[in-house]
């Protein structure tokens, strides 16, 4: 995996705060493999939470306080949540694919 503990554990509690207690956040994509070099940080997030307008204004705090704290670089955020009806062929990749943080 390439992201350090410290960003490991940045992510983690961040998505804690901005979305729920009980998020799960997966790092996906090329950061898992650790033969490759550069690319984006893809991160699939499973919330809780239901209502968009909730989801939305979280999505944005997490993306703020990550860009606050790691610096600008490209980030890509993936959200499931409970009451979402179209399931997206990335989800699968994700959740094959991806390390829990």
């Amino acid at each position: 995996m390439r992201i350090s503990p410290h960003e490991q554990e940045l992510i983690k509690r961040t998505a804690q705060e901005c979305f729920d207690a009980a998020v799960v956040v997966r790092l996906f994509g090329s950061r898992v493999d650790d033969s490759k070099k550069g690319g984006d940080i893809d991160l699939f997030v499973q919330t809780s939470l239901v209502d968009a307008a909730e989801i939305s204004k979280a999505h944005t705090r997490f993306l703020a306080k990550l860009y606050a704290e790691l610096g600008e670089q490209k980030i890509d955020v993936v959200i499931d949540y409970p009451s979402r009806t179209v399931q997206l062929p990335i989800f699968a990749i994700a959740l094959e694919q991806g390390i829990i943080l």
